[in-house]
């Protein structure tokens, strides 16, 4: 492969540890060459953390003097962090492009500082439970996305109805494939992609331990939400109260308290997804303490609305997600889960749709669950994490960037060193946004966060050395420079 002509980025700021800063030059064509340090002390943010006091600190800096042959980009003194990862998202393709596509998925990720997408496997058709199902999907998807993206297997109830399913056989292949894990149910409301029973979660389990891959678990426990829904049937219950109080933190608890023991028998990695309440993570949590292979991810979402954002009747439908999000002592547990490390990262869950068809029925009940998050997560992590003291700036970079390369095994992304991909993401911290569903790139133009003003700003997104989004607009590449990531 042809190397690209040498490039360097300057004027940044890259956290060294904690809060500490450090203003550098980054050289670089396709993988990071060098980083040069421009000062030869750190920084800490209390010292650049306002405006005023930031624009005193460039003053203070000379100009400097590159050779006309280097292309250069100026980063204003802005912060550079890793390419951030979102490892949970439905961009659905091919089959469900009513809802969103993996060209106006992939662009909303860009705009949102993201450079790397890992996409479910149950929301295309066919979903990703076999070898082949996986090549169709590739195909289906190659030129058609601005990021790059990797995939999870599936596994599906339907999947054990088939006598001539070798499911065994089919998860190690596509193990052998370069899918970073499996996904599961133990509660589904998709057509063609049904929940797992107890035994043949257990099954596949068994299996997925071979591989070597983690088994990606939605985790609500289906028996007692029947049984919550069995005690309103026929009182005509159809808002979002009863819908909450169906899917409460008992179900997730005793779900997760179900993978646990799935867990212990068969010593798979299993990762809970959207980890919403406090009585989950404390189960998660114990899970660790026992030393099981046992990892968890929540969404912006859980982290910034409770169950009284529903009596907002303009955004309440927006904010239907399975599960639901929960009360205020939820939300303050993930925070504290995230900054000691119970919960591994934050991704989006991203699955958008036509909101005036899918989201704005009188029964809740009917109302589609999801939200299209891949553009917010990072200035949303920015601004109410770091810039409110809830996560120091490494651990905010951690969770977007460099647990998920970790967690997913892609060794090329993830961090600022020598040899890995040039993935960067431009962050202001010193300007403001405000949500606004015109602006969004996604499909699906809607969110629960119209209105809310996050403190920090994606500018720039590079890939592989080319800048793919510029806040104006600006873009060295087409659709289409996205590839698949092998391992």
């Amino acid at each position: 492969m042809k190397t690209q002509p040498l490039k360097i980025l300057t004027n940044v700021f890259i956290c060294t540890r904690e809060n500490r800063l450090q203003l550098v030059d980054i050289y670089f064509n396709s993988k990071i060459e060098r980083i040069e340090p421009s000062l030869d002390t750190e920084i800490d943010w209390r010292d650049i953390s306002d405006k005023e006091k930031w624009e005193a600190f460039k003053e203070e800096i000379p100009e400097q003097k590159f050779p006309p042959q280097l292309k250069t980009y100026d980063g204003n003194f802005m912060l550079l962090i890793p390419g951030a990862i979102d490892t949970h998202v439905h961009f659905n393709t091919p089959g469900f492009e009513h809802h969103e596509t993996f060209e106006t998925g992939s662009l909303a990720a860009a705009y949102g500082g993201v450079t790397t997408v890992v996409d479910m496997p149950c929301t295309s058709k066919p979903p990703v439970t076999s070898i082949q199902d996986l090549i169709k999907k590739r195909k289906f998807i190659e030129g058609k996305s601005w990021v790059d993206y990797a995939f999870w297997g599936g596994v599906r109830g339907e999947d054990f109805d088939n006598p001539f399913y070798d499911q065994e056989g089919e998860l190690l292949s596509l193990g052998r494939a370069d899918v970073v894990g499996f996904k599961a149910y133990l509660i589904s409301g998709m057509k063609g992609f049904r929940d797992l029973v107890y035994e043949e979660m257990l099954l596949a389990a068994k299996s997925i331990k071979k591989t070597g891959k983690p088994l990606a678990v939605h985790a609500e426990d289906k028996h007692y939400i029947s049984y919550k829904l069995s005690l309103n049937r026929g009182k005509y219950l159809n808002n979002w109260r009863e819908y909450c109080e169906a899917r409460d933190d008992i179900a997730e608890a005793k779900a997760i308290a179900t993978m646990v023991r799935i867990a212990k028998k068969t010593k798979c990695p299993i990762h809970i997804v959207h980890l919403s309440s406090e009585l989950g993570l404390e189960v998660v949590r114990k899970a660790q303490l026992e030393g099981l292979k046992f990892t968890a991810e929540t969404c912006p979402h859980f982290l910034y609305f409770t169950q009284k954002d529903f009596q907002n009747e303009e955004i309440s439908n927006f904010l239907k997600t399975a599960p639901p999000v929960k009360l205020k002592k939820d939300r303050d547990a993930l925070w504290d889960g995230l900054s000691e490390g119970t919960i591994s990262f934050v991704t989006t869950d991203h699955a958008g749709c036509d909101p005036i068809k899918e989201k704005s029925s009188w029964n809740f009940w009917e109302v589609y669950g999801g939200i299209p998050g891949v553009e917010h997560r990072v200035p949303f992590l920015f601004s109410e994490g770091f810039k409110k003291g809830r996560l120091t700036l490494s651990q905010t970079i951690r969770l977007l960037s460099t647990n998920p390369a970790i967690f997913t095994g892609l060794k090329n992304k993830g961090s600022l060193d020598e040899e890995k991909d040039a993935d960067f993401t431009l962050i202001d911290l010193w300007d403001n946004q405000v949500v606004k569903a015109e602006n969004m790139h996604s499909k699906g133009k809607y969110s629960p966060f119209e209105g809310v003003k996050f403190g920090a700003i994606v500018e720039a997104t590079f890939l592989r050395g080319n800048l793919i989004m510029k806040r104006d607009g600006e873009s060295e590449v087409d659709v289409g420079y996205g590839k698949f990531l092998e391992g």
